[in-house]
């Protein structure tokens, strides 16, 4: 190792007119003489993401026959076996704060408002909504002033938030897994384009007309605008950082490419397909979409310019098609199968469609380096839906599995609750990761045992 006595700023920018990069983990980041000895534990911080799929899962074949580590994956957790050591699998936990506590049906509405924030939703279509404050808003009120983002909502399916969108319950419900608070909640954002500007553009000139005309008129691409500062960085690292720098700069332009991509066929086929209405700049299938959000996911994870995200691959409720993988049924629908196996199997292919864009996530995670480990070290990701069987609408044994942590969590296990532990302790643990230790949050009961051993 050589040591040398230029230090970067872990916030330095990359800045531009209407642009500003940050940037990924610099061995220059570290103060020289520390690197050797504390370079993961001074640099890397713990983050946290929880995506949600709704209308349940197949649990048939997503629950493991074994527990501990000698689980086989199942037919819809298949896809993460490039990852499997990174994941443990959570099996018999349970959602209080989804059940009907006498207010009737409305299971979609109370399984997403209940899944993050372990309180059970006031019945009303109204503006007096209420439910309680998000785990991810919680760490975001403690650590979110160390990044420029507080936290980040994504989602891959567009809604609303006013009327009647489940048996009486509103549509803020459905549409939101986030609460800032129990009156507010943090819709998510679905327009990569949308996305991608929140996370390069400045706010100084997020209102600048001559800086977005110039940039429309020469096609210039963000690395374009900031060209200038990265060459002045570039002449002060070390071999490495500027490779370093090199690679994470050809991610950002590879994902700029693909939302113009996106935009573009999103235009051609709009003419083709009036119906599907979309709003410009999202894509046209269901995994394109889900990657590219799950890509600037990853990309403002390694800059560290959020630390907390939610992702909604659907709303709760959905009943989207997925023709692309042979299912034109609309997915609520499917969930309500009545025990039929030709049935069943379809909601199983949906399930393992969403397992596979996540499945990538976690590799692109585990693929990114920072400091002595990876991205996925750092970061605990929670996956899972506040709907055990779609067509029973229950809200225990939920499908919920834990990734990444390894600093925190053992994980590459199945591991088997006794019917009735509340999801919400599992987030009391996270959070204690996270540095916000908690007494007590939505209906928990203590910490959840068995995440760092057997015994």
């Amino acid at each position: 190792m050589i040591l040398t006595r230029k230090h970067v700023s872990r916030r330095t920018l990359l800045r531009g007119v209407g642009a500003a990069i940050a940037l990924p983990v610099l061995d220059s980041m570290v103060p020289a003489l520390s690197r050797a000895a504390s370079a993961t534990q001074k640099v890397a911080p713990n983050r946290m993401v929880f995506v949600y799929v709704p209308n349940g899962i197949d649990m048939r074949n997503w629950t493991p026959a074994a527990d501990g580590k000698t689980f086989e994956l199942p037919r819809i957790l298949s896809p993460l076996a490039p990852v499997q050591d990174d994941v443990m699998v959570l099996s018999g936990l349970m959602d209080h704060g989804g059940m009907a506590l006498g207010d009737g049906p409305g299971d979609h509405a109370r399984a997403s408002a209940s899944f993050l924030t372990g309180v059970h939703p006031k019945k009303t279509a109204g503006s007096d909504i209420s439910v309680g404050i998000s785990v991810d808003q919680l760490a975001a009120q403690k650590v979110g002033s160390a990044t420029r983002l507080p936290s980040l909502e994504l989602g891959c399916e567009d809604g609303h938030l006013a009327g009647n969108c489940d048996s009486g319950y509103s549509c803020a419900y459905v549409n939101s897994i986030s609460w800032r608070t129990p009156t507010v909640p943090n819709p998510p954002e679905v327009n990569p384009r949308a996305v991608f500007e929140r996370l390069f553009g400045t706010d100084e000139s997020a209102g600048d007309a001559k800086a977005r005309a110039r940039t429309a008129r020469f096609q210039q691409s963000i690395l374009d605008l900031v060209a200038d500062d990265t060459r002045r960085l570039q002449g002060g690292l070390g071999t490495t950082d500027r490779r370093k720098l090199d690679e994470y700069l050809t991610a950002v332009r590879e994902v700029e490419r693909q939302v113009e991509m996106m935009e573009q066929q999103t235009a051609s086929k709009s003419m083709a397909a009036p119906s599907l209405a979309k709003p410009d700049g999202i894509p046209i299938e269901f995994a394109d979409h889900a990657r590219l959000m799950f890509d600037l996911l990853a990309i403002a994870l390694q800059t560290d310019t959020t630390r907390i995200s939610t992702f909604m691959l659907a709303r709760e409720g959905s009943n989207r098609s997925y023709r692309e993988i042979g299912v034109p049924e609309g997915h609520h629908g499917l969930s309500h199968h009545r025990n039929d196996p030709a049935l069943m199997d379809k909601i199983a292919a949906i399930n393992r469609h969403h397992m596979e864009q996540f499945a990538y996530f976690l590799a692109k995670l585990k693929a990114t380096r920072e400091g002595e480990g990876n991205l996925l070290d750092s970061t605990v990701v929670v996956y899972g839906s506040g709907i055990g069987d779609g067509n029973r609408h229950n809200h225990d044994n939920l499908p919920v599995l834990l990734a990444g942590g390894s600093r925190q969590f053992s994980t590459g296990r199945h591991v088997r609750y006794s019917q009735g532990a509340p999801v919400s302790s599992l987030y009391l643990s996270i959070l204690d990761g996270a540095g916000v230790p908690t007494e007590q949050f939505g209906d928990s009961q203590g910490r959840l045992q068995y995440l760092t051993d057997l015994t």
